[in-house]
């Protein structure tokens, strides 16, 4: 109850102490006067309080010093307005570089498009040294390309295109990165995405191919070309053989059958010379003589022999 009164007395002066003539521009005084105080606390307040992301690390600097780093992620504070944040990548990062001619061992010209992936592993020396990631590209362009040059060097086109690349590449992933300590950085890996000939390299390359494949398409003709004249001529001349064997066998069947044929005759006429006669003029007047027919022969005609005393006549 002593309580309760003491806050009703207060309450009651209070509104008296409203009542008063003047009172009412001094609160109003007293409250935008608060406000402000409150207002600037909040700046400052919001001002020093620093979030740390997972993916981030932080060197706070006073006045151009470094004074902390800071690589946990989290919830910090910092003086406001004295202090500043310098924010770096914390996790990898891929450097994708432009193509860059290189000078081979053999003296070939090789255009090679190559990559690198990269950490800030040291935030305070790269800040001193380097200062942004931005600034820094470039001389992380000239770490690569010096190291690849270098490496490219002491080998032919033939053995960087086919069997040393893999080398190559941790030569130069191992000396660039002793080159990038110096900036607080770690190069994780170089790669090579495409090694090419230059342009006007592969234009020479490709007319000389040109020619030589016509050149060996030309000897291939010719060569099929003579082939094909011997084969011809084989066949020809076995053509020659087969048919020359197959007359003569014809000539010696053919003279086989005539001598068959006229031994035959021979036998035959001898055995009774009359009828044989006789029947072969039976046989000539069947070719000769039909209704169309007309002879003209004299009456001792030795074909009319054995038509003289027929009835016909």
């Amino acid at each position: 109850m002593d309580f309760t009164r003491a806050i009703w007395r207060s309450l009651n002066s209070l509104i008296g102490w409203l009542e008063e003539p003047g009172n009412v521009d001094e609160l109003i005084k007293k409250i935008v006067t608060l406000v402000v105080i409150i207002g600037l606390a909040g700046i400052l307040f919001v001002n020093s309080i620093l979030m740390v992301d997972e993916t981030q690390q932080i060197v706070v600097t006073q006045f151009g010093k470094p004074v902390r780093v800071i690589k946990e992620p989290g919830l910090t504070f910092k003086i406001p307005f004295i202090q500043s944040v310098n924010i770096f990548e914390k996790r990898a990062i891929i450097y994708d570089d432009e193509p860059t001619k290189v000078v081979t061992k053999d003296k070939k010209n090789l255009e090679v498009d190559n990559y690198a992936v990269w950490q800030i592993v040291d935030p305070l020396k790269f800040l001193e040294t380097v200062q942004t990631e931005a600034s820094f590209l470039g001389k992380l362009d000239d770490i690569i390309y010096a190291q690849m040059r270098q490496e490219l060097g002491q080998y032919d086109l033939i053995d960087i295109v086919v069997s040393e690349r893999t080398d190559i590449m941790e030569s130069v992933t191992e000396k660039a990165n002793i080159k990038g300590a110096e900036y607080g950085i770690r190069i994780i890996d170089v790669r090579i995405k495409r090694a090419d000939l230059p342009s006007e390299t592969k234009d020479h390359i490709y007319a000389r191919m040109t020619t030589e494949r016509e050149k060996m398409a030309k000897k291939y003709r010719s060569e099929g070309q003579e082939e094909a004249m011997r084969i011809r001529a084989e066949t020809d001349k076995d053509r020659e053989i087969l048919l020359a064997e197959a007359y003569k066998k014809a000539e010696i069947i053919m003279g086989e059958g005539d001598a068959l044929a006229t031994r035959i005759y021979a036998e035959a006429f001898g055995q009774d010379k009359e009828f044989y006669d006789f029947i072969r003029s039976l046989d000539a007047y069947k070719r000769a003589l039909n209704d169309d027919t007309l002879l003209i022969l004299s009456p001792d005609s030795e074909f009319l022999k054995y038509l003289k005393n027929s009835k016909v006549l």
